[in-house]
């Protein structure tokens, strides 16, 4: 053939595949900027945009997951079963935070517990300690879902404590993200299965290296014991969260023991993303222990529920929670984030919240340790500031917390971030609680971290060099991908 009908046939290809997948997209894309950009992609670069969006631009991950809820167990549909909230916020919490309440039931269609009991730990230099405990105490089982797993000393304890658990006797399923296995070489995988300790990848990554910004991550911390102890908040394991150690990229980070009956709440995200990973079913006793409910269950007495998210059924659900959150905020909203990159409409209800007289307060890292993340979050700051809200820089070492405390009455902990990755491309898992005292805790901490931090003025962001501000402006472009 000539080359004439050779182009005339790639050209003919290259419009059938553009007209086929730019249906696709629109019907099937909810965000309209990802939709103009996959569009753009795939008619200005023939054939391979097409292809790149065939590989990288479905969401197969929520038609598998639908499969997997289809055949979810009797038990779990029991706990999130429709029908009126059962139970209210306490008392002396708000009575706005009621309609909260009312929302976040709505799109998680989970129900409020009561009778847990919560408590914070700081970095790893607490919150490993105390996990390790729980650990060496299973006399059932022991779940544990994290976003990165390292070889290294607090690895090493890890393992080491799982291997006696399996030893005990006791079921243990650990489940790591398929690109944060890869942070450490040769992956702690490998050492599990050497110690027979049951293991298993979160969609294991094609790229033969850690990539931050790839897509559809599973980014939950849980560790659940015997079905009645639960672990959940920001941190890894990894060496870097135990300030003790000295290192030089050292991690503050905050995580948080909760007992009660959201535990089980907790136990059944864990098995559905494990069984979504490897098709094995967890269920009965084991994991869903009956003295968990009810009266033997009751730990304390503060509210709370679990709040799942991810890019399935629980398609923002966090979005929305936060959303509904600050929009409830009568007096007080405080954030404490890694990673700022918020959509309009977040920064909208942030700005409209101080607008209506809200103290709002940010506070970031000085200095993140994913340049381009801070640089885009640096480009938009300025007009949240203008809004009223008011910023603050923490010193170093970098902070991975992720704390939301509304009203002094309010918290939200958890695994996500302030970034459109956390709040559309991964499966986050965080828990909103209503009690004053643990609010009041965590306020302290905020406390602390503000006492170290700097003020982020206007005056500041319009000092910048020129090229530093168009650094940032450039970066803010990629922001629905970071």
């Amino acid at each position: 053939m000539t080359p004439h009908v050779w182009g005339f046939l790639v050209g003919a290809l290259h419009i059938g595949l553009a007209l086929a997948v730019s249906a696709h997209i629109v019907l099937y894309k909810t965000d309209v900027r990802s939709a103009i950009g996959w569009i753009g992609l795939v008619w200005l670069t023939p054939i391979l945009g097409s292809g790149l969006y065939v590989l990288f631009g479905i969401n197969r991950i929520r038609r598998r997951a639908g499969r997997v809820r289809g055949r979810r167990s009797t038990f779990t549909e029991e706990l999130r079963a429709d029908g009126p909230e059962p139970l209210t916020p306490p008392p002396d919490v708000p009575e706005a935070l009621g309609a909260l309440a009312t929302l976040v039931r709505r799109v998680t269609r989970w129900p409020l517990t009561g009778g847990n009991a919560i408590e914070p730990l700081c970095n790893g230099d607490e919150g490993y300690p105390a996990m390790l405990e729980a650990i060496d105490g299973a006399s059932r089982s022991v779940a544990l879902a994290t976003y990165i797993f390292d070889r290294g000393r607090a690895g090493s304890e890890f393992v080491a404590a799982l291997e006696r658990a399996v030893t005990r006797g006791c079921q243990v399923r650990v489940l790591i993200d398929g690109v944060g296995a890869r942070y450490s070489r040769p992956p702690i995988v490998d050492e599990l299965r050497h110690r027979r300790v049951p293991v298993a990848r979160f969609v294991p990554s094609r790229v033969p290296f850690p990539h931050p910004y790839m897509n559809l991550r599973n980014h939950r911390k849980l560790l659940i014991v015997d079905g009645v102890i639960g672990f959940c908040g920001g941190l890894n394991i990894r060496d870097a969260c135990v300030l003790a150690y000295g290192l030089p990229d050292a991690t503050r980070d905050v995580h948080f023991r909760l007992r009660g009956p959201v535990v089980q709440q907790m136990t059944a995200a864990f098995a559905f993303d494990w069984e979504f990973t490897t098709r094995e079913r967890l269920g009965g006793d084991t994991w869903y222990p009956a003295e968990a409910n009810g009266k033997n269950g009751k730990a304390g007495d503060l509210v709370a529920r679990g709040v799942p998210d991810g890019p399935d059924e629980d398609f923002e659900t966090l979005l929305m929670t936060i959303l509904g959150a600050i929009g409830q905020a009568a007096h007080s909203v405080r954030v404490v984030t890694p990673y700022f990159l918020p959509d309009p409409p977040l920064v909208d209800a942030l700005r409209v919240a101080a607008m209506r007289g809200v103290n709002v307060e940010l506070v970031l890292p000085a200095r993140g340790n994913l340049r381009l993340v801070q640089w885009a979050a640096t480009a938009k700051l300025g007009t949240l500031i203008e809004g009223g809200c008011r910023v603050r820089l923490s010193k170093p070492p970098f902070d991975h917390s992720k704390l939301l405390v509304i009203d002094s009455a309010w918290t939200l902990i958890g695994s996500a971030n302030w970034d459109p990755r956390s709040l559309r491309l991964n499966f986050e898992y965080d828990v909103e609680c209503y009690s004053r005292q643990l609010a009041a805790r965590v306020n302290s901490m905020i406390d602390e971290k503000v006492a170290s931090s700097s003020v982020l003025t206007l005056q500041d962001l319009r000092e910048r060099p020129l090229l530093s501000k168009l650094r940032d402006g450039v970066a803010w472009l990629a922001q629905p991908y970071l």
